[in-house]
């Protein structure tokens, strides 16, 4: 029988899950990642979309567990996140900002999100709110590296933080 679109279950339903549970996810993991993505069962050969995306997060230091779980969070990760416009800038985004090879990963593993925000409105206006209040941009890789979730705050949720880290002295700023 052919289900959406003419995907037929033996010869692409089944080796796509397959695929994802070759990464290392269970079975609820795996359809979690199919509720919140289903055009990966669609159109696109895991040739051609998929696998280039996990070959290239496997060249940056991960490993398949650590693959398995980004995409478990961010499924979108292997759909619309494409890997030459959006994600091999993010990633250049965060080496410039002075993460290394090891930080860019466990960013990516601890909020893979990240890789789908928007440079301009996201990423760039975070870190320079945060260096309006005087961080350093070592202090805002730490700060990233240890918390990504900070840059999807809304602007108003950010400076709160920035003031509680200020007032608590936890970082000094010169």
């Amino acid at each position: 029988p052919c289900l959406l679109g003419g995907c037929s279950l033996e010869n692409s339903l089944k080796p796509k899950v397959q695929w994802l549970k070759g990464l290392g996810m269970d079975d609820s993991q795996a359809a979690k990642v199919v509720v919140r993505f289903p055009g990966l069962l669609g159109g696109c050969s895991l040739e051609n979309n998929p696998m280039p995306k996990v070959h290239w997060l496997k060249g940056l230091g991960m490993d398949d567990s650590q693959v398995a779980q980004a995409i478990v969070k961010f499924p979108n990760l292997l759909g619309s996140c494409s890997l030459e416009n959006n994600l091999k800038p993010k990633v250049l985004w965060l080496k410039n900002l002075g993460m290394d090879a090891s930080q860019v990963a466990k960013t990516i593993v601890k909020f893979p999100q990240l890789l789908g925000l928007s440079l301009e409105i996201n990423l760039n206006s975070k870190v320079q709110s945060l260096r309006d209040h005087g961080f350093k941009d070592s202090q805002i890789v730490g700060a990233v590296a240890r918390f990504p979730q900070l840059l999807s705050y809304s602007s108003k949720r950010l400076e709160h933080r920035a003031q509680v880290v200020e007032a608590s002295g936890v970082l000094t700023i010169e």
